[in-house]
């Protein structure tokens, strides 16, 4: 078994959700007692989002560095970087360490590949919908990808930063809002969305959209394990009241949680 170097703490809400998920992968695959070999290194999350937002990426390049020779000297044999928006400096890290970097859209086009999808909604951070680091290495394997307009953006990065990796609880509105823009990714003709920031996961669950996620969000730990980018198809609309707010479903479209599948576990 090889040991697996996890670069966290981007949140740490979801750095959780990546740690328990190898782990069942693994015990899922070997069985009794068998737990993932696995080093990490958690990062201060309030240093790195204050460089994000200064757009000062050769810094936070240089502390995952930094975070990834140490994995590399603790005896991982590859990286796993536990954030989306992070992978903005992706490169950097694969020149810090010669050590190989699993990277996550990578992994995200082949499970989009084995499923004939060509078309794809995509939500995250700003950095992640608006840079190119993340959709032209989609684009380049084939895969159209659709962003929200700009005041949806905004939006969905504020709900991110704002709330979700603060561990507060999700607000009604905000749930209603991530709807309304999937369902308008939808009628531009997406075959899917990606949740390109793990830590939507928890503000979007099945039992408030009825739209199948195809992981556990990290709020509900308790619930029946799915593998991970193994998506279903949400069946029709439906209207349902949220307090003050009417959520609007989505209407038929597939939505991919992005968490790496089973690390090393064969394509099938």
């Amino acid at each position: 078994m090889k040991t697996i170097g996890l670069i966290g703490g981007m949140s740490w809400e979801s750095t959780q959700t990546y740690y328990r998920l190898i782990n069942q992968g693994v015990k899922a695959r070997l069985g009794g007692l068998h737990s993932a070999r696995l080093v990490l290194y958690s990062v201060d999350f309030a240093e790195i989002e204050a460089l994000q937002h200064r757009g000062d990426w050769a810094a936070t390049a240089q502390i995952l560095g930094a975070a990834a020779r140490s994995l590399a000297a603790a005896g991982a044999d590859f990286l796993v970087l536990c954030t989306n928006t992070m992978h903005r400096v992706a490169p950097q890290l694969e020149q810090a360490v010669g050590i190989p970097l699993l990277h996550i859209a990578d992994a995200t086009a082949k499970a989009l590949h084995r499923r004939g999808v060509t078309r794809v909604g995509l939500l995250g951070t700003r950095f992640t919908m608006e840079q190119a680091f993340y959709r032209e290495r989609l684009e380049a394997q084939g895969i159209e990808v659709l962003i929200p307009d700009a005041a949806q953006r905004e939006r969905v990065h504020a709900v991110i930063y704002e709330e979700l990796c603060r561990g507060e609880t999700p607000r009604l509105e905000s749930k209603a809002a991530y709807l309304a823009i999937i369902d308008s990714l939808a009628g531009q003709g997406a075959q899917g969305v990606i949740l390109g920031c793990t830590e939507i996961g928890l503000l979007i669950q099945s039992d408030d959209t009825d739209v199948p996620l195809s992981i556990p969000p990290p709020s509900t730990q308790n619930r029946r394990w799915r593998p991970p980018l193994r998506p279903l198809s949400h069946s029709a609309c439906r209207r349902r009241p949220v307090g003050s707010a009417t959520m609007e479903k989505p209407r038929r479209l597939t939505i991919w949680a992005v968490v790496p599948r089973r690390l090393g576990e064969r394509s099938r």
